[in-house]
């Protein structure tokens, strides 16, 4: 008989084109050996192009989702993603706090790939406020990490490990400052542990498909993270994974816009249609 695999629960917005949000957490955490729990906190009318319409799941029973899960699995991981509102963020983060979630990575999520916002503005001091602190890793891309700190995203840029410490200082345990947004051959990340600082290198990849890479980088190091892996060795998976899913899926042709990763990209067989 088989163990029991270690859980990963996804609290984030669905994506019915399968690239972004809870589909690709899914994916990722099966492709990488772990069960996946979900609960949706937005429901997203988007494809590979744009993000058309948002539907917010009402606070009460977003919390309900959230009990009925804590209450009845051995959750090793949570991973927290889109969450549009500071009524959905107060709620996920007490009932964080209320089931003493384990290794919850917070993945800030603000703009659709398409540029669609799917933070409200009202909700950045509850993020700020509310969620950061609970994050055992904190992941932002370049321009979140500026909203956050609320400076530029050249200063971001130009001094990294400090633009880390200060969002250290908001109370999460570790930051991974993704780069993918800086443009040019690499795209490098940066982790801090509040400690030390340890880059995660890459060479960038051309592709048009880089669709959800960000939920699926967070749901990676939160599977990771379940599996009983440090947070650097966590995301150095999570980086390599991505890298090769980005790698794998750059001759695809899935819809019109930004495409989707290969999140199965080791599993799939050559060839297999």
């Amino acid at each position: 008989m088989q163990p029991t695999p270690p859980i990963a629960f996804s609290i984030a917005g669905s994506d019915p084109s399968g690239g972004a949000g809870i589909q690709a957490d899914l994916k990722t955490f099966s492709a990488l050996g772990v069960y996946g729990a979900a609960a949706i906190t937005s429901l997203t009318a988007q494809n590979t192009r744009e993000v058309r319409a948002i539907h917010d799941a009402p606070p009460d029973f977003v919390a309900h989702e959230l009990d009925c899960v804590y209450e009845d699995l051995e959750v090793a991981a949570t991973k927290v993603g889109m969450l549009s509102s500071a009524a959905l963020i107060a709620t996920v983060a007490t009932r964080l706090r209320a089931h003493a979630a384990r290794n919850v990575v917070v993945d800030p999520v603000m703009v659709a790939k398409s540029g669609a916002k799917l933070l409200r503005d009202d909700a950045l001091e509850a993020l700020r406020r509310e969620l950061v602190p609970l994050a055992s890793v904190l992941t932002p891309n370049l321009p979140e990490a500026a909203v956050l700190l609320g400076i530029n995203e050249a200063e971001v840029l130009a001094e990294p490990e400090r633009a880390c410490e200060r969002l250290h200082a908001l109370g999460a345990r570790a930051i991974v400052l993704k780069g993918g947004h800086a443009g040019g051959e690499r795209s490098d990340d940066l982790v801090f542990d509040g400690a030390r600082f340890q880059r995660l290198e890459a060479t960038r990849t051309a592709s048009r498909n880089t669709h959800g890479t960000g939920c699926t980088f967070s749901a990676a190091l939160a599977a990771l993270l379940a599996r009983g892996n440090s947070v650097i060795s966590a995301a150095e998976g999570a980086k390599r994974f991505v890298s090769a899913a980005i790698v794998a899926s750059q001759d695809w042709k899935l819809g019109h816009g930004h495409g989707p990763v290969h999140h199965f990209h080791a599993l799939w067989r050559e060839g297999t249609n």
